[in-house]
């Protein structure tokens, strides 16, 4: 039997409550939230202005844009093999083997060109290549033009192990040549000199390089380029070579 201390520690039965029961100012700051809440959904729902979508639209154009970014960097960063490459080379073509004193086009050779290269391989040695070359200083087209070559490609890539420390890359692939000319001098010819603009031509490419790891990552690559350039009228021949070496380094496993 319990004792009267015990009885009066018990709770008694349960009441209900109403809602007009409840405190004036809780119950207006439960009626202040759903107000707000009922605002922001309909706010949601209505229809956006064409402003709005605009501006949704880009929004989403942006978010999808890094999206490919960050993939792109994702595969790169979990690449087995990423090499970086520069050095110098120099290009030859064939010229014209009259000896009229007509205007002839010059052939597309000498001179430096700045070269550099970056290049991923999978774990089958297989990957690409993107590549460019640009000539240093100013040639003279014909004696009276200043002009600047650009080459770049974009390639197919295999790497053969040749031994220890030696690979041999072969590749194939597509990419343009860009012809700037700029300021003439005096014309020599007796049929006038024509004034050459700014144009750019599409190039199939094939090349080859020989590396050598002369220390840990480190390597120095001899190579060689062949360029094939459809309608290359401004100069001699559509069949062009680039000759010169790199050095580079190599990022992840060899």
């Amino acid at each position: 039997m319990d004792t009267p201390l015990v009885q009066s520690r018990r709770p008694g039965p349960m009441q209900r409550v109403f809602s007009f029961q409840f405190p004036v100012p809780r119950r207006n700051r439960i009626l202040g939230l759903s107000r707000q809440l009922s605002r922001r959904l309909g706010t949601c729902l209505r229809k956006p202005s064409t402003e709005n979508r605009d501006r949704i639209t880009s929004f989403r154009v942006r978010n999808v844009f890094c999206v490919c970014v960050l993939a792109v960097f994702a595969s790169l960063a979990h690449a087995q093999q990423i090499d970086f490459g520069a050095g110098a080379s120099t290009l030859w073509s064939t010229g014209s083997l009259s000896a009229s004193q007509a205007f002839l086009p010059p052939a597309l050779k000498g001179g430096t060109f700045a070269n550099a290269s970056l290049q991923y391989l999978g774990e089958r040695r297989l990957g690409f290549n993107i590549e460019g070359a640009v000539r240093v200083k100013e040639g003279l087209y014909n004696g009276y033009q200043f002009y600047r070559p650009i080459l770049y490609d974009a390639n197919a890539v295999y790497a053969r192990p040749m031994a220890k420390k030696v690979r041999a890359d072969l590749m194939a692939g597509v990419g343009g040549e860009t012809l700037l000319f700029y300021n003439t001098t005096n014309c020599t010819f007796g049929n006038g000199c024509r004034i050459n603009v700014n144009n750019t031509h599409f190039l199939l490419h094939f090349g080859v390089g020989v590396r050598y790891y002369f220390w840990r990552t480190f390597f120095v690559r001899p190579e060689g380029s062949y360029y094939f350039i459809p309608n290359n009228f401004e100069f001699n021949s559509d069949h062009v070579f680039r000759m010169g070496a790199s050095i580079g380094h190599t990022f992840g496993s060899r």
